[in-house]
């Protein structure tokens, strides 16, 4: 399958080059010319599949032009070594826990399928590839981790200083080997906007092989849809769609998580309505009020993985729909909460259900509050473990109430390692070319 880039000034390529280079030439964002739809009769039956079961079949519809079934197989089946159950929170209303992996969040599927994939492209070569990742958190760690290791490739990424939590700057920072973890002086939009012009500087590109395994690249964000799928299988399997239509509520900061589900939508799957759930950083809540998109630095709240101030997957969902707001709003509805909000949804869900949230988890369950009528049911991401925001959560609901999960525990008696940068390009250039 060919890919073109959303701004259409160079020519469509092939899924290697894709993967390799993560960013279009031109700047834009790279999407499948086709979307392969499933037939109707899939869906009957779904529930009789297991998780890796519906993801290699989601799979071949987007690589299986190009990667043959086997290695697909393989590649699918080593990514989900986990579950991503549903949890029943309410009547209507239910959890996809997206934290069971290896780091705790939900990028850990999207960053070991890429990993995967990358590997199997560059098996047999005699290249370095270099991977740029800038996180506002969970990004960080799930790439870090799905790459430990992995020959041919070094990872580096970049933070903004001071604005993670301590818990996830340990997941990325303690690993060595081939992670280099750069703390920068600035916000994520920051850290950003480096790895984006790292990619279009000439000098550096002729040096190095780049690429980056933020949502930017396909390979990162495509397989998020996989866990939309297996919770419309594991609902069915449940008898909780019964007669019901089925409303996704996905915490948002760089929309990647959201795209991947509008792009299950378009292969027919039967979703009645996405609800995005921003913080303050509330630039697609707005463009969903008023057609109007204006990005704005970002700031700083107790869900940091959605303090993004320029979404860069907006891009895709805006080309995915022809630029028309019409139809961006009819699938999208848009919620947005303040650190006050989030801090009163935490306490009156644990208090209320016994379910602990994370702060970014608490939009998403509070946007169905607020969205859902009779003849609905409602699935939110639980997009990270509450323990990755201890400080957060226990100040909200008490100390007793957040056990630390043996796999952040063995993260915190590591050693931090880290380099210092400015938001300057040259610095970060300078760095890379050392």
């Amino acid at each position: 399958m060919k890919y073109y880039s959303t701004n259409k000034k160079v020519k469509p390529v092939g899924l290697e080059e894709v993967v390799v280079k993560g960013l279009a030439a031109d700047k834009g964002l790279f999407m499948p010319e086709k979307i392969i739809p499933f037939e109707p009769s899939f869906f009957k039956n779904i529930q009789k599949l297991s998780f890796q079961e519906i993801a290699f079949e989601v799979a071949r519809k987007f690589f299986g032009e190009d990667v043959e079934n086997e290695k697909l197989k393989k590649v699918v089946f080593d990514t989900l070594q986990f579950d991503c159950p549903v949890v029943q929170v309410t009547k209507d209303i239910w959890s996809l826990e997206l934290f069971h992996g290896p780091t705790l969040a939900f990028k850990d599927v999207g960053a070991r399928f890429m990993a995967r994939l990358l590997q199997y492209f560059l098996a047999g070569q005699q290249r370095q590839v270099n991977v740029l990742v800038a996180t506002s958190g969970d990004t960080g760690s799930a790439v870090a981790n799905g790459f430990l290791g992995v020959e041919g490739i070094h990872v580096f990424v970049l933070y903004p200083k001071g604005k993670v939590s301590p818990i996830q700057e340990v997941q990325f920072t303690t690993l060595g080997q081939n992670i280099t973890a750069l703390e920068v002086d600035g916000t994520f939009d920051d850290c950003q906007h480096l790895v984006k012009t790292a990619f279009l500087d000439e000098e550096l590109n002729q040096k190095l092989q780049l690429t980056s395994a933020n949502s930017i690249n396909v390979a990162r964000f495509l397989p998020q849809a996989f866990y939309y799928f297996n919770a419309y299988a594991r609902l069915k399997e449940q008898g909780a769609l019964a007669g019901k239509k089925l409303v996704v509520s996905v915490p948002s900061g760089n929309f990647g998580n959201l795209t991947a589900g509008l792009f299950g939508h378009q292969m027919g799957l039967p979703i009645h309505q996405f609800v995005a759930a921003n913080n303050a950083n509330d630039i697609v809540y707005e463009f969903l009020k008023t057609g109007n998109y204006n990005p704005r630095p970002s700031v700083e709240t107790l869900a940091n993985a959605m303090d993004v101030g320029d979404p860069s997957n907006f891009a895709r969902i805006m080309d995915l729909y022809g630029h028309s707001h019409e139809r961006i709003s009819s699938i999208m509805k848009g919620y947005r909460y303040s650190d006050k909000d989030i801090r009163e949804i935490v306490l009156e869900a644990y208090q209320k259900h016994n379910y602990l949230l994370d702060p970014h988890g608490a939009c998403g369950y509070q946007a169905l509050n607020e969205y859902l009528s009779e003849g609905e049911v409602g699935v939110f991401l639980e997009t990270a473990h509450p323990a990755k925001f201890t400080d957060i959560v226990e100040s909200i609901v008490g100390k007793s109430h957040v056990p630390l999960p043996d796999k952040l525990a063995a993260f915190m008696k590591g050693e931090k390692k880290r380099a210092a940068i400015g938001k300057d390009f040259e610095e970060f250039k300078a760095f890379l070319l050392k």
